[in-house]
């Protein structure tokens, strides 16, 4: 496992974010960057396992499995709408500043 956390983000998410936190040298991909636009949650839910990257989020289906099973490597969570691009990379920032991997493993992070 990585010694820093590595995000993956959900399809609905701007890519203004992802930008921005590569330009902090934050390791991030997007669904659409590995393919997998239009697919299942459960498609995305096995590529941040097997990737071991936390997934951000804006889409409640998540909490939903989230609430179900622990066995994911972490989800940040952001109801849209509700904070500004620029907030919601100073938190995920702040995540990966603060937790480990092993630290994020079966937690949802509500920004």
């Amino acid at each position: 496992m990585s010694s820093r956390i590595r995000f993956h983000l959900d399809e609905q998410v701007k890519l203004l974010i992802a930008r921005e936190l590569r330009r902090r040298s934050i390791d991030v991909t997007t669904t659409v960057e590995v393919g997998l636009r239009t697919q299942s949650d459960e498609a995305q839910l096995n590529f941040i396992c097997q990737e071991q990257r936390v997934l951000f989020t804006q889409d409640d289906d998540f909490l939903k499995i989230a609430s179900c099973t622990n066995n994911h490597p972490g989800i940040a969570y952001c109801k849209q709408g509700t904070r500004s691009i620029g907030q919601i990379v100073e938190s995920l920032v702040l995540i990966y500043e603060v937790y480990t991997p092993e630290e994020m493993v079966g937690r949802v992070e509500y920004l």
